[in-house]
């Protein structure tokens, strides 16, 4: 593959053609589109003072999709042509049967652009990326004497869409994305705890790569791996719990988010299902899910249907306002699409996913927040995690917690467990900090077998009642 801009219908198909056998798939049908992608990554990994991975990967290719009803035909290929095209039409026309849909409106055009379209692979040289990740890795080690080990990732992709319509019209976007991590193990007296920290965005590779930037992230990583080390074992029980502002919104996104998706309220499988209109959270608590954020790494300029990206409000007061739609089920729920049907690559049907998905803050002072914990845990770090989003149930492992009695910070714990489920945890909402923020950029969202990059954010927040699994009294 060349360096080349991605001009599908230049370089492989006549557009002419494609629009053509498009159009005679999806007669009768209610909707579909071509999707044409070329991605292109690179990873470099550097893990005990050696460079344990350097890759690079590129591919491109099609998928074609009719939808009826309920029903979507799919049908991809690696091969970008007009004969693969029509055998993909063979299959996908399978979705429209004996036809009679009307053809649903094209999406609105934009002219925004939320990110810059530079290749940030081709922002730094290879020599530069090995250099800065030893310059990581000895940084790092030169912090602390306790350090025993280094993990240092630098990341880039470039990912070029165009989406074709049925009526002629032709959606472009391209979406970078870059990403530096750091990972640090330290030991003491025979016990070894690790910590990490990084991010990064839609951005070029060259700020990541800045001293400033990747020092900053080695010394957090040192901070969570010290805290760890004089971790207490956490205790068991129902408690109050605070959260912290930022990427602890991973816990809204997972136990909330996926409930508010419009697939599964359309299909009746989700807490949330028939709750439009209704109080489902405490007054004061208001969630959006926000693709136009410029640079962040869950932004999209279009989703992969050609919608643009939208604003849209989910909970406003506490009050279900709106749910995020692609555009088959916004138009089987008699709604409008919200700009947030997204899919992994062409090898993948489009549905309904978060972008940058966040809780407003309040007006209380975080440290107040915390002083009016009586008895509990303050949580600002969060690793895996599994939900429910038919029961809402969810379990979040704690990277970073606190004890906390009568209103004061004690010592860190580990092995602290949250478990509760999304519905009751908006409904126990006590107070929301003046403190808002966005996650520092290195969010993935599964969901049916599918990955796509997202963005968290909240303020500090007290929840009532939560469950603290945990190996301590």
């Amino acid at each position: 593959m060349s360096d080349a801009p991605f001009r599908p219908f230049e370089t492989h198909l006549d557009q002419g053609r494609a629009s053509a056998i498009l159009r005679e798939t999806l007669a009768g049908a209610e909707d579909g589109e071509l999707f044409l992608e070329r991605r292109r990554s690179e990873s470099l990994v550097l893990d005990d003072g050696r460079v344990k991975t350097a890759s690079y990967d590129a591919a491109e290719g099609f998928g074609l999709r009719a939808v009826n009803g309920e029903v979507a035909g799919y049908a991809h290929s690696t091969e970008i042509s007009e004969s693969a095209l029509k055998r993909a039409a063979q299959t996908a026309r399978l979705a429209v049967g004996e036809g009679g849909g009307v053809m649903a409106p094209p999406p609105a055009g934009t002219n925004r652009t939320l990110y810059t379209d530079a290749d940030p692979i081709a922002g730094a040289s290879f020599p530069v990326k090995i250099d800065t990740l030893k310059e990581i890795d000895a940084f790092a080690r030169g912090l602390d004497s306790r350090v025993v080990q280094v993990t240092a990732t630098i990341a880039a992709s470039l990912q070029e869409v165009a989406i074709l319509r049925p009526e002629g019209g032709l959606v472009t976007d391209v979406r970078p994305m870059t990403r530096v991590n750091v990972s640090v193990i330290v030991e003491e007296n025979g016990r070894r705890e690790a910590g990490t920290a990084g991010g990064g965005g839609r951005v070029t590779l060259e700020g990541l790569l800045e001293p400033q930037d990747w020092q900053s992230k080695a010394r957090e990583a040192l901070r969570i791996a010290l805290v760890n080390l004089r971790a207490e074992p956490a205790p068991a029980g129902v408690m109050d719990i605070v959260l912290g502002p930022g990427w602890p919104g991973i816990l809204l996104h997972e136990a909330i988010g996926h409930g508010l998706e419009g697939d599964a309220n359309r299909k009746g499988a989700s807490t949330f299902a028939g709750l439009m209109g209704q109080q489902i959270a405490a007054k004061g608590v208001t969630v959006l899910d926000d693709g136009t954020i410029p640079d962040r790494r869950g932004s999209i300029t279009v989703d992969d249907e050609g919608t643009p990206s939208g604003k849209n409000v989910l909970i406003e007061d506490g009050r279900l306002v709106g749910f995020m739609q692609d555009r088959q089920n916004a138009r089987l729920m008699g709604v409008a699409p919200t700009g947030n049907g997204r899919r992994q690559s062409y090898a993948h049907i489009p549905m309904p996913r978060m972008t940058n998905t966040y809780m407003l803050g309040g007006d209380s002072d975080p440290a107040d927040i915390v002083a009016d914990l009586k008895d509990g845990i303050y949580a600002v770090g969060f690793g895996g995690g599994q939900v429910d989003t038919t029961s809402g149930k969810f379990v979040f492992s704690c990277t970073e917690a606190y004890r906390v009695k009568d209103g004061k910070v004690g010592a860190p714990v580990k092995g602290a467990t949250l478990i509760g489920d999304g519905a009751t945890a908006l409904q126990q909402i006590r107070a929301l900090g003046n403190d808002m923020a966005l996650d520092p950029g290195m969010g993935n969202c599964g969901k049916q077998g599918q990955w796509v990059p997202v963005g968290v954010g909240q303020p500090t927040v007290m929840i009532g009642g939560l469950t603290v699994g945990g190996s301590g009294v």
